[in-house]
């Protein structure tokens, strides 16, 4: 008998022979049976033995017994090979989750349907200043403001029930997260679950997003701040200009008329005697100054209309209009229905810059012939409307130079509260339409 533990050479062919039998093809083996069954009966009995059928039967049952083993053994050793395989790749997947949920960048947070916390990765442990050990089993409600508790919860459950959530990540309001120092920050979340068994697990992903906010606060004071120095600078320019504008008219245009009295009256005081050059001169100097006292007037006007300040807006949006046709060749078609409203200094002043500055971006860039402008009283606002036959412009195009026209037009309407609306195609005009809410336009009545 060997001495080693090994077991003797006989018996390991045997089991290495049965074993390549177990793997070979089971009707390979059914056959090598029954004709190894048969062979043994037979070289024991002579061929015309009344016993043959029985050695032939017996030959039979034994070689399908073997069958019936092998194939069974080869398909449990197959059904063990797949669960095996099913297991390890169960296993590989799993491994590969929590690698991708250790290193995400996003706080991922995994909770049961009793809302305890049963996963919690490190940008977990980061955000909410709570170790994994700490987190896991404890209620989520602990990383939530108190106010806001009972509304998640409700939140959580109703999702549960109809698996859909108002609350994806990028595109719904802010959420408020509770740090376990107790200090609040606003965060984005989306949510999702799934089933494991009879149980329901709820998956949260967080964004901390405590400096963006901060950012965007930062951002909309500073656009509210330019806005206030916008507003302010319009209102010190429109005064500067209303006073430039007094000055040349009722000083300089004075002046000039003065003038105009003494060559006249120079003209008359001349006896026959003065030459008819000195009068030709006279005449030259006479007309000149017409000239001179139209463009002051002109000037004036383009500062600041004086009727804007003595008789209103809409006998100005007139002159205006007509003065455009005069000097452009271009048609302006009028719808003005105001009513009975009264327009305060700022409104009428905003309104009639923004006419003047459509106006103006018709001469440069329409290529028109006709201008509609309409000012019409709605419900609670005005609707003031410039459209041209114009050229039109492509809205994607990129200016050939910077323009502020525009953005004078958009600035004016934001102060009063309004919104700028802009309609064009490439050959079909242009349509800008101004809506600013009546109350801050009009003239305030005093309370006595």
């Amino acid at each position: 008998m060997p001495v080693s533990g090994n077991p003797p050479p006989s018996r390991t062919a045997a089991l290495r022979g049965l074993s390549g039998s177990l793997a070979a093809p089971p009707a390979l083996v059914a056959a090598t049976v029954f004709v190894v069954t048969l062979g043994v009966m037979l070289a024991a009995r002579r061929w015309f033995d009344p016993v043959l059928f029985i050695c032939v039967a017996a030959a039979w049952l034994f070689a399908t017994s073997a069958f019936v083993l092998v194939r069974t053994h080869r398909n449990a050793a197959h059904a063990n090979g797949e669960t095996n395989a099913s297991i390890s790749q169960s296993a590989l997947n799993e491994a590969r989750m929590m690698a991708i949920i250790r290193s995400s960048m996003e706080a991922i947070i995994t909770i049961d349907d009793q809302q305890r916390v049963v996963i919690f990765n490190p940008m977990a442990e980061r955000v909410f200043g709570c170790s994994a050990m700490d987190a896991i089993g404890a209620p989520l409600a602990r990383f939530i403001p108190e106010r806001f508790r009972a509304a998640h919860a409700q939140h959580v459950a109703q999702f549960g029930v109809t698996g859909v959530s108002d609350r994806q990540m990028g595109n719904q309001r802010v959420l408020a997260g509770l740090r376990a120092n107790g200090e609040e920050f606003p965060l984005e979340a989306s949510i999702s679950q799934i089933r494991d068994g009879d149980t329901r697990l709820y998956t949260v992903m967080l964004r901390d997003i405590t400096e963006r906010v901060k950012a965007e606060r930062a951002q909309r004071q500073a656009r509210e701040e330019l806005r206030e120095l916008s507003a302010n600078l319009q209102k010190i320019r429109e005064d500067e200009k209303t006073r430039i504008a007094r000055e040349l008219h009722d000083d300089l245009g004075q002046q000039l008329t003065a003038l105009k009295m003494d060559i006249s009256s120079v003209e008359q005081a001349l006896d026959a005697s003065a030459g008819a050059a000195v009068r030709d001169q006279l005449q030259g100097m006479r007309r000149l100054i017409d000239t001179t006292v139209a463009s002051v007037r002109r000037i004036a006007a383009d500062l600041r209309p004086v009727m804007l300040d003595d008789l209103g807006l809409i006998p100005a949006i007139e002159w205006l209009a007509n003065d455009f046709t005069n000097r452009y060749g271009i048609d302006v078609e009028r719808q003005i229905e105001t009513g009975d409203a009264r327009f305060s200094p700022a409104g009428a002043t905003a309104l009639f810059r923004i006419v003047q500055e459509a106006l103006t971006n018709v001469a440069r860039h329409a290529d028109a012939t006709l201008v509609t402008l309409s000012l019409q009283a709605k419900e609670q606002a005005f609707e003031l409307s410039i459209a041209d036959n114009g050229q039109g412009a492509h809205r994607t195009a990129e200016p050939a130079a910077k323009s502020f026209g525009l953005l004078g037009v958009r600035e004016r309407a934001h102060m009063l509260g309004g919104a700028v609306d802009i309609h064009t195609a490439h050959g079909k005009g242009f349509v800008l339409t101004v809506t600013i809410p009546a109350e801050t336009v009009q003239m305030q009545e005093i309370q006595t």
